[in-house]
């Protein structure tokens, strides 16, 4: 009796699921540092805004990653080289941008929406140009990182979800910015000094 060999993954899934690996392992490094930031800003009389939305947007994220690993490897996702190629480049460079946003806010850069009263608005770095960097990158990381193999149905159902979730936190941090007197007219700000 012969035995039916195991289907086994192509390297280029293999590859990609480590991709994702990485990914969440740089996701628990910005969960380290806000614990850290956040330490730091209560410290210093900072108020929190919008904790209603966290875990919400917790969950998306996670379930970002998650799609990006289940998507492919259930429904036989390919590599499709031009477009994994081009989006893991626009998936890199979104964390390029994300870790520019960290390192100019320094110990300000957080996962929650934390104002330090009478701190000045960040307007270097990324913010000289957005006014919302981090949040550029996210958007761009939730198209690409999924269609690197193809997960396009977890690119559409993380987008649309996220440019709903961004509303709320953008809205709170706008909000938070004008309760702390620092928020100029919208139109003409280009960052803030919560995480954004």
């Amino acid at each position: 009796m012969t035995s039916i060999p195991a289907p086994t993954a192509p390297t280029s899934l293999i590859l990609y699921l480590l991709l994702i690996g990485l990914v969440a392992a740089e996701r628990l490094v910005e969960l380290i540092t806000a614990r850290r930031h956040t330490a730091w800003s209560l410290a210093r009389g900072g108020r929190e805004y919008g904790r209603g939305h966290y875990s919400a947007m917790v969950a998306l994220h996670t379930a970002l990653l998650v799609g990006c690993v289940v998507e492919p490897w259930v429904a036989g996702r390919p590599f499709v080289p031009l477009l994994g190629w081009s989006a893991l480049a626009a998936a890199v460079a979104a964390q390029g941008l994300r870790w520019w946003c960290i390192a100019t806010l320094g110990k300000r850069w957080n996962t929650r929406v934390l104002v330090v009263p009478g701190l000045p608005l960040v307007e270097t770095g990324p913010y000289r140009l957005l006014r919302h960097p981090n949040y550029v990158a996210v958007v761009v990381e939730g198209v690409a990182l999924p269609l690197v193999h193809t997960a396009w149905m977890t690119a559409l159902g993380f987008t649309v979800l996220n440019l709903v979730l961004l509303r709320v936190r953008i809205g709170c941090e706008d909000a938070a910015l004008t309760d702390g007197g620092r928020l100029r007219a919208p139109a003409s700000v280009h960052s803030a000094g919560a995480a954004s």
